[in-house]
């Protein structure tokens, strides 16, 4: 275990001012709570909900831009002249109209439909406006209403030819998109998406437990410990509580490498937006990574009862160089230059919170969700300061959640597009597969070992983290003695498992109940940390959740909290949090996967780097990746969100409409001349042609259409016309752009 020590500095206790409440939340605020409340009674899928909040967002954004005379609208780009008298008024109504139409269309079926359906008609009545006319036939009137109507579906037609579907996607796992997997590995529809046919799941569960049911099924060799196996269990339970059908998992997101995202580009629509290359890989020259991901996993897993006591503050805790965690905290607050308070936590509390509390959100919206959720705290703290950049003017609680919106669901949206084109390009394990698969192999660390559990594919050995069970350890008083045994959940005699390998790790959850809890409720029972057989490890989850329905390389968490923090740090001009000081505190004994914590514990950071870092931890710590799977993603997070920060403000700036476009100029073998262009959303275009660069003619008329494509699987709109009479002479080409709505 590595925690960084270091002598407590003198205290100073942070005053945190209460949460500035809004008497009236702006429109864009107001619609973001109901997806973000639609989102926990959904099923928790993160990249959909990263799309619904990122298209949500920008039918708010296009529909405040329609009255800013600089703005240029992301896709519907309509300005409304002259303006209105009051100009707020009108962008409540329309972003109000636009957001409903979006969310009625978006959650008009599926888990909790119904409910989401009401609450959205009662929250447009409330404001003051009629849910009949929301849903009437669209206008070409100008009144704010018919505006956000048309804006909504803009949006609605644009996002179904975006590439995602949350049907069965034609190409999955086929040796076209990864030539990695293997070929033997047919391919079937398993509710409604596509998994590996022709091999059993990893390891078979019941709740929790192994619950094998085929005779003919050998973990060794029909389980390859290279790629994602999905998991088999007799009954689930979502992490927001929705019970859902037992069985084999079915790879949720499969659709996201060929999903549009906001500012990313690739040349190869088979290959992930961003390719830090394969994970490591188990008996290849990356052997040694695979394991010591594996080894991190179970030293975390060791320390889940830990009682040392250390500082958790910002004082001694975070401050990573991006893509570690070789951070030792901040000497002071950079708000007030005063060192942090102390904040004391038993290590076994504080990872196994972590854990929980980053899982999927605290209130179940999914880490995209959740990071809008921090967003919206920092806007209603009073130290907030609304600038964009921290510099300028102060803008209105409107347009800062307008712009806020924009630019951190666009982070989140490429955030999921990133990673989730990783995961399905190259299926990567999770440590479940990894641990039990190693474990049964044996141990890779003595040849010698004198019981003959010696393999190069096994665990490595660690004392007290991963041990051989001998007649010596397993004899009456020793650590062996006793080996819990996951099916009977109760102990039996090591010395029946002299050869085998032993881990110290969490035995899952409820073993002491005689039921699992259905819906999570806060746990009755705390399970001790035991010697098991490595071949039975279970992650620090729910047992009726246990392992994400995806692969893990790289970690959602990681990408989408990096990213969020780049944008939140961007749009404030600072990486800390108002005041220096951003926490959460989670009350004594009210989790679920566990009883716990014996005492309150406060997350607390200083940056929104400390945040998202915690949340990458927080997979670790409960058993669902390994570093690798972590500190990749981080470094995506980083990329994406301040790309995606700086195209939003281009959008918002206007600056995009004045962006040179430089056309690409190919001579064809006829003599004839290719032109192409990477065009811009918001916009429309058209060719000109010019013998001196000072008299053009245009080739095209408003809007450009011949050979444009918005293409889903590039995620890029480009343009393309072939001039068929180049002549002898000169010839000169320009893209000239207008507002299109």
């Amino acid at each position: 275990m590595h925690f960084l020590r270091r002598a407590i500095l003198p205290v100073i206790v942070a005053l945190l001012c209460a949460p500035n409440v809004h008497a009236v939340p702006s429109a864009a605020r107001e619609w973001n709570e109901q997806l973000l409340a639609a989102i926990r009674i959904n099923l928790p899928n993160p990249p959909a909900h990263a799309r619904n909040l990122h298209h949500t967002a920008v039918a708010m954004y296009d529909a405040w831009a329609a009255y800013d005379a600089n703005a240029v609208g992301y896709i519907y780009n309509e300005k409304i002249s002259p303006l209105p008298g009051d100009v707020e008024a009108a962008r409540h109504e329309a972003i109000s109209y636009a957001a409903y139409r979006v969310l009625r269309s978006r959650f008009a079926s599926g888990q909790g439909s119904a409910t989401i359906l009401v609450n959205l008609d009662n929250k447009l009545t409330a404001l003051g406006y009629s849910p009949a006319v929301g849903q009437a036939a669209i206008t070409n009137a100008t009144t704010p209403a018919e505006l956000g109507k048309r804006i909504g579906q803009a949006i609605l037609t644009w996002g179904a030819s975006d590439g995602f579907t949350l049907t069965a996607y034609p190409q999955a796992y086929n040796s076209s998109v990864n030539p990695n997997m293997l070929a033997a590995r047919a391919m079937s529809v398993l509710g409604g998406n596509l998994e590996p046919a022709g091999s059993q799941p990893n390891m078979p569960l019941g709740i929790g437990l192994p619950l094998i049911a085929d005779p003919t099924y050998t973990y060794t060799q029909d389980t390859d410990p290279n790629y994602w196996q999905p998991l088999a269990l007799s009954s689930s339970v979502s992490q927001n509580g929705i019970p859902t059908a037992g069985g084999i998992q079915t790879f949720v997101g499969v659709q996201s490498l060929a999903t549009t995202p906001f500012s990313l580009t690739r040349t190869d629509p088979t290959k992930p937006w961003i390719d830090p290359g394969p994970p490591s890989r188990l008996g290849t020259a990356t052997d040694a990574g695979y394991k010591a991901g594996a080894m991190d996993v179970l030293r975390k897993s060791a320390h889940l009862n830990d009682p040392t006591v250390l500082d958790f503050s910002p004082g001694t805790y975070g401050n990573n160089p991006l893509g570690t965690d070789t951070g030792t905290g901040y000497a002071l607050n950079p708000a007030t230059n005063l060192p942090y308070a102390a904040n004391l936590v038993k290590v076994g509390d504080f990872v196994r919170v972590l854990a929980e509390f980053w899982a999927d959100g605290p209130n179940s919206e999914t880490p995209p969700g959740h990071w809008h959720v921090l967003a919206n705290e920092v806007s209603d703290n009073p130290l907030t300061v609304k600038k964009i950049h921290g510099t300028g003017p102060t803008v209105n609680d409107l347009e800062w959640d307008v712009k806020t919106y924009f630019s951190l669901s666009g982070a989140t949206h490429d955030a999921a597009c990133a990673v989730w084109s990783l995961k399905r390009y190259y299926s990567g394990p999770r440590p479940i597969t990894m641990i039990r698969y190693m474990g049964t192999m044996g141990q890779s660390t003595d040849p010698f070992e004198p019981n003959g559990s010696y393999n190069s594919q096994g665990l490595p050995l660690e004392a007290g983290v991963v041990e051989v069970i001998t007649a010596a350890s397993s004899a009456a008083g020793q650590r062996h003695q006793n080996i819990w045994n996951l099916v009977t959940n109760s102990y039996q005699a090591g010395s029946a498992h002299i050869g085998e390998i032993a881990v110290y790790s969490y035995p899952g959850e409820g073993r002491n109940e005689p039921a699992p809890q259905l819906p999570p409720v806060p746990a009755t029972t705390q399970n001790t940390i035991r010697w098991m057989l490595a071949r039975d490890w279970l992650p620090f989850q729910r047992k009726t959740f246990n392992t994400p329905a995806f692969p893990g390389y790289a970690s959602g968490h990681s990408s989408f909290s990096r990213a969020g923090a780049e944008v939140l740090t961007l749009l404030t001009g600072s990486p800390s949090f108002p005041g220096g000081f951003g926490h959460h505190t989670i009350a004594a004994n009210s989790m679920q996967i566990d009883l716990g914590p014996s005492a309150p514990v406060d997350l607390q950071w200083n940056t929104y780097y400390d945040a998202a870092d915690q949340a990458g931890q927080s997979r670790r710590w409960g058993g669902i990746h390994p570093f690798e799977d972590d500190f990749i993603a981080r470094i995506i997070g980083s990329q994406v969100g301040k790309s995606a920060f700086a195209l939003a403000e281009k959008y918002w700036t206007g600056t995009i409409a004045s962006e040179a476009m430089y056309p690409q100029i190919t001579r064809l073998g006829n003599g004839n001349v290719l032109v192409t262009w990477k065009a811009v959303r918001g916009m429309k275009h058209k060719l000109q042609t010019s013998p001196d660069l000072a008299n053009w003619t245009d080739a095209g008329t408003y809007p450009y259409t011949q050979s444009f494509t918005n293409a889903a699987l590039t995620g890029d709109i480009s343009g393309t016309w072939t001039d068929n009479a180049p002549g002898a002479g000169p010839r000169y080409y320009r893209i000239v752009r207008a507002p299109a709505p």
